[in-house]
């Protein structure tokens, strides 16, 4: 009896080498995907993102949302937006709404991406921060008043904003 359940036992077994080579690339694309997902992904630490916020250390593709809230508390206003971004050489992604009507970025390369971003404005410190797929991608230095401004167009266009037009709840 007990070598029966011996032979089935490596029967299995030897059924899942099988499968294993019949999926072949397959598992491995799966192992690569929940790696990735398990936080393989490169990113700093959050205290070592918020930190970076902390001494105004501005690193694009290295920072999130969540790292700003942390480092620098709830921004005085936000707004998310389908947007257009210009790729530059330096890896910046440079919102369309930035930029003066049909003028492309100088030093452009010829790079768009599209998607939801989130605006996070500061007036109490200065800065304009994109994120686009959870990244900063764009910072720009600006005065108190035109954060101040951008924050006030932000809130009016919200109030027209169809609930076609909002973005997608995560």
């Amino acid at each position: 009896m007990r070598k029966l359940g011996s032979i089935r036992g490596e029967s299995r077994w030897v059924e899942g080498i099988h499968f294993l080579r019949r999926t072949g690339w397959a598992c491995v694309l799966v192992v690569v995907a929940i790696g990735s997902a398990l936080g393989c992904s490169g990113m700093p630490s959050l205290e070592e993102q918020e930190r970076h916020v902390r001494a105004n250390e501005l690193l694009l593709h290295q920072l999130t949302p969540h790292a700003f809230v942390g480092g620098w508390g709830l921004p005085t206003y936000q707004h998310t937006e389908f947007m257009q971004f210009f790729g530059m050489k330096d890896d910046e992604l440079i919102p369309r709404s930035r930029l003066a009507s049909g003028e492309p970025p100088r030093g452009w390369e010829v790079r768009i991406e599209a998607g939801d971003a989130l605006f996070l404005a500061y007036p109490d410190r200065g800065w304009l921060v994109v994120f686009f797929e959870e990244r900063l991608v764009y910072r720009e230095k600006l005065t108190a008043a035109q954060l101040h401004e951008l924050g006030r167009s932000w809130q009016h266009e919200d109030k027209f904003r169809s609930r076609f037009e909002a973005p997608a709840a995560s």
